[in-house]
C-alpha cells in the first residue's frame, strides 16, 4: 500500500472542472476519475500508515486553513494537470513532507495521463483549459490516504484526517 497526504476539493470545485471538461474522450487519455480527484501534499511511498499517520498529526498541529483555487492547465511528462494556487500551500505542503524527495513541489490536480512519447497528445487540453479559474474554497481538512494497486486501476482511499482549523500567527 502506498501512502501520501492530500486536500481534496469541496463538490462545488469538482462540478467546475467536471464541466470544463465535458464529457472527454478517451483516445490517448487515461482520465482521472473525479472521485480520486485530489491535490497531493506529502508522497510517502510504502509506510506504516500508523507510524506516519502519527508524524503528520505532529507535523499539521498548529496548520490553519488556506484559501486555493483551481486554475489553467499544465504538463508534465505524460500527466495533464491543474494548476492550483494559495497563499500557504507551499508552506503546508512543506510541512506534510513535500520536497522529501529532493524535487521542488508543484501544486496540481491531475486529471489525465497521457503517453510520454506524445507531448503534443496534451495541447489541445491546455488550450481549452487555459482560462480555467474555479471559485476559491477554503481548505480546513488535510488527509492520509493510500492508494492500492493490487489488481486494475488505483483506488484511493481516505485513511484520516486532519483539521487545519489554528489561526494563522
Amino acid at each position: 500500500m502506498t501512502i501520501f497526504s492530500a486536500l481534496i476539493p469541496p463538490d462545488e470545485v469538482l462540478d467546475q472542472v467536471a464541466a470544463a471538461l465535458g464529457t472527454p474522450e478517451q483516445g490517448d487519455f487515461r482520465w482521472s476519475p473525479r472521485e480520486d480527484w485530489h491535490i497531493t501534499l506529502g508522497f510517502y511511498g510504502q509506510d506504516d500508515p500508523a507510524e506516519r499517520g502519527e508524524w503528520l498529526a505532529g507535523r499539521l498541529d498548529g496548520a490553519g486553513p488556506i484559501g486555493l483555487r483551481l486554475e489553467k492547465a499544465a504538463t508534465f511528462p505524460g500527466v495533464l494537470w491543474l494548476s492550483v494556487s494559495g497563499t500557504g500551500l507551499h508552506e503546508l505542503a512543506v510541512k506534510a513532507g513535500a520536497e522529501s524527495e529532493g524535487r521542488p513541489y508543484v501544486a496540481h490536480l491531475t486529471l489525465a495521463r497521457f503517453p510520454r512519447d506524445r507531448p503534443q497528445a496534451a495541447s489541445a487540453w491546455e488550450e481549452r483549459l487555459a482560462g480555467f479559474t474555479s471559485e476559491t474554497w477554503t481548505a480546513t481538512e488535510a488527509v492520509l490516504m493510500s492508494s492500492d494497486r493490487e489488481q486494475g486501476p488505483s483506488r484511493y482511499r481516505v485513511i484520516r484526517s486532519y483539521a487545519l482549523d489554528h489561526a494563522r500567527a
